[in-house]
């Protein structure tokens, strides 16, 4: 893939992620805030607390592709964009414009994930 266009990718996915990292962050404080001031029914303090948890969730995803990111940019700066980080074998085009921050080929990702859920 051609450098200009993996950093662009790279550039648009960071932008995607630092903004809903920020939306999510903010929103866990307006939350925190409401929460404080709350003194309704035990059930809603509940729904709250799942609102809240969810976000959070959210937020630790976010991180995490926010250090793909950096992984992503890394690889461009060193030249190895757009190969595996565990073959060394040329990752499609079509799979880095769909997934700029992918670190594997389809079937590589496919087995990593199986070898996570064991």
């Amino acid at each position: 893939m051609d450098e200009m266009v993996a950093r662009a990718l790279v550039a648009r996915a960071r932008k995607r992620v630092e903004a809903l990292l920020a939306e999510q962050t903010g929103e866990i404080r307006a939350d925190g805030s409401l929460e404080r001031q709350q003194t309704g029914e035990c059930e809603a303090t509940g729904s709250a607390l799942d609102s809240e948890s969810i976000s959070v969730a959210l937020v630790a995803d976010l991180r995490n592709q926010l250090a793909a990111v950096g992984r992503a940019e890394a690889r461009i700066a060193r030249g190895t964009y757009g190969r595996s980080v565990e073959s060394g074998l040329p990752i499609p085009d079509e799979r880095l414009e769909v997934e700029p921050l992918a670190e594997r080929t389809v079937e590589e990702q496919r087995l990593y994930e199986t070898a996570l859920l064991r």
